[in-house]
C-alpha cells in the first residue's frame, strides 16, 4: 500500500473526522445556547434569525479558500489530515508554510507524495500541531489580560503591540517569500536573467494587485463586505494566473 493510499485510508477518516464531528457538536451546543440567552435578554428573534442567516451566507465565499488549502495539501498529506488541520485550527497560509519547511527539514525537496515517507509525514504533522497549539494553550492564562488590553486601546485610539508584531510578522513573510523567489535571479554581464520558475512571481503580482483591488473597494468605496471575499478572491484568480501562465 502506497503512503497516499495509507493516509486516505478508512481509519485517518474515522480519527480526523471524529474530530471535526466533536467541533461541529460543540459549536451548534454554543450556537443553540446564545440563541437561548439572546431571548432570555428579550432580543428580537426575526433579527437574529436574520443575522444567523446573514452569517452563514458570507461564510461560504471566504470557506473556498479553505476548501482550496485542502485539496492543495491533499496530494501529498492525504484528504483526512490537511481537512482536520484547516477545519478546527489551522491558517491556510500557517499550514502549507509549516508543511513546506518540515517536508525541506526531513530531506524532502518539495512537498509531495513521491517522496513522503511514514517518518517525513509523522514529523510534518506534529510541527504542524505543536507551532500552532500555543496561542490556544496561552490563551488560557493571558487571555483575560489580553482582552483588557485590546479594550484599553481601543478606548485611547493607539494602536497596540499586537497590532504592530502582527504587522510585522506578516511583513515579515511576505518578504522572506519575496526574497526566495527574487533568488532565481542572477546576474550575468550587468544584466538580471531569471533562473528557475517565473510562475510564483506571477502569482505574487496578480493576488497582490487583486487585493490592491479589495482593500481599494474597502477603504475608498466603503465596501466593507467585500473584507470577507477579499483573501478567497485573491487566492483563486491568483492560481487561475497561475495555471494560464503554465500554459502557455
Amino acid at each position: 500500500m502506497s503512503i497516499l493510499s495509507q493516509l486516505n485510508s478508512v481509519p485517518m477518516y474515522l480519527i480526523c473526522g471524529g474530530i471535526i464531528a466533536f467541533v461541529a457538536v460543540v459549536c451548534v451546543i454554543f450556537l443553540v445556547r446564545a440563541y437561548r440567552a439572546g431571548q432570555a435578554l428579550g432580543m428580537d428573534t426575526t433579527k437574529m434569525k436574520r443575522t444567523i442567516i446573514s452569517s452563514a451566507t458570507f461564510s461560504l465565499l471566504p470557506s473556498v479558500g479553505i476548501l482550496l488549502g485542502v485539496i492543495a495539501l491533499s496530494g501529498s498529506l492525504g484528504t483526512p489530515w490537511p481537512w482536520l488541520r484547516l477545519s478546527v485550527i489551522g491558517a491556510l497560509h500557517y499550514e502549507t508554510q509549516v508543511a513546506q519547511a518540515a517536508a525541506e527539514q526531513v530531506g524532502m525537496s518539495t512537498l509531495s507524495a513521491a517522496e513522503m515517507t511514514p517518518q517525513a509525514f509523522s514529523t510534518i504533522a506534529l510541527l504542524m500541531s505543536i507551532c500552532i497549539i500555543w496561542g490556544m494553550t496561552l490563551s488560557i492564562f493571558l487571555n483575560k489580560k489580553y482582552t483588557q488590553k485590546l479594550t484599553s486601546n481601543k478606548k485611547s485610539d493607539k494602536p497596540g503591540f499586537g497590532d504592530m508584531a502582527m504587522t510585522a510578522m506578516f511583513i515579515g513573510l511576505v518578504s522572506t517569500y519575496i526574497g526566495r523567489y527574487l533568488g532565481g535571479f542572477i546576474s550575468e554581464n550587468g544584466l538580471f536573467t531569471l533562473n528557475g520558475d517565473y510562475i510564483p512571481l506571477v502569482v505574487m503580482a496578480v493576488s497582490a494587485l487583486v487585493m490592491a483591488g479589495f482593500v481599494y473597494l474597502i477603504e475608498k468605496k466603503g465596501k466593507a463586505w467585500v473584507d470577507s471575499f477579499s483573501i478567497a478572491g485573491s487566492m483563486i484568480i491568483g492560481m487561475t494566473a497561475a495555471v494560464l501562465v503554465g500554459l502557455l
